[in-house]
């Protein structure tokens, strides 16, 4: 603060000290006002610049990780969609075991056997149906197109943070690239080649019994990778949840209030 001098003319420091005294002090009244109404510590880049920098890429780095988050909610959605399938599926194979060994035996007649191979065909095309409608966002989950491509996650705030899943096969029971267990499989003894349509003895039965648990096995493995998949996501996501809250804190100690 400067002294006044009395002995020049026409000069009022004091004034002038008074008056820079109080535009400090409206300063930093204004300051303290904008706080109380924003919340916030810094509100322009003058308050603090090298914590305004620090902040600005822990908010950026807090919003990528919620992004994430979504990602794998999204994505565990998915999973949950091909587990159903994959469930459905499986419910009606059993079914068609059970169907293929009462015909197994010798006390059912070819009328009895004809009605089953009626109904087998029936759960195969269902199965089918389950196929075609197992889909997410218009892509089809388990009719083998991610059998050896890979549907991808981005399951974290960096590029490259992904989760992958391939080996989906193709779950449709008609194709021989699938389960492989509908009318046109090769479901009968070794004598018979025309699949459900000639099955006439317990033996041609028995040997879509052994068709059929290959297949199940199938539908167990898909699951089994799906549900491995959808346990690591959960994994994933706890651990991403934490740290999201721990950059969302640091980034509220440097520009909140």
């Amino acid at each position: 603060m400067a002294n006044a001098d009395f002995t020049r003319i026409a000069t009022n420091i004091g004034a002038l000290n008074a008056l820079n005294s109080l535009r400090n002090v409206n300063n930093r009244l204004g300051m303290h006002q904008q706080r109380l109404a924003t919340g916030k510590r810094i509100n322009s880049a003058a308050d603090d610049p090298a914590g305004l920098t620090i902040a600005t890429k822990l908010n950026t780095r807090s919003e990528g990780l919620k992004q994430a988050l979504s990602n794998i909610g999204d994505a565990k959605s998915l999973l949950s969609v091909a587990e159903s399938g994959l469930s459905r599926i499986n419910d009606i194979m059993v079914q068609m075991r059970n169907k293929a060994e009462a015909a197994a035996s010798d006390t059912l007649g070819q009328d009895e056997r004809d009605a089953v191979v009626t109904q087998l065909k029936e759960f195969a095309a269902q199965i089918d149906d389950i196929v075609e409608q197992t889909e997410w966002n218009d892509t089809k989950l388990i009719d083998g197109s991610f059998n050896t491509s890979s549907l991808t996650f981005q399951t974290g705030a960096d590029k490259g943070d992904t989760t992958s899943l391939s080996g989906l096969k193709d779950m449709k029971a008609s194709t021989t690239s699938g389960l492989n267990i509908g009318s046109s499989s090769s479901i009968t003894s070794s004598s018979v080649t025309g699949g459900l349509t000639s099955a006439s003895s317990a033996s041609d039965f028995a040997s879509y019994m052994d068709d059929i648990s290959t297949a199940m096995d199938t539908v167990s493995s898909q699951l089994s990778k799906v549900g491995s998949l959808s346990a690591r996501l959960t994994f994933k996501e706890d651990q991403i949840a934490v740290a999201q809250v721990n950059v969302e804190a640091s980034y509220n100690r440097i520009m909140n209030a």
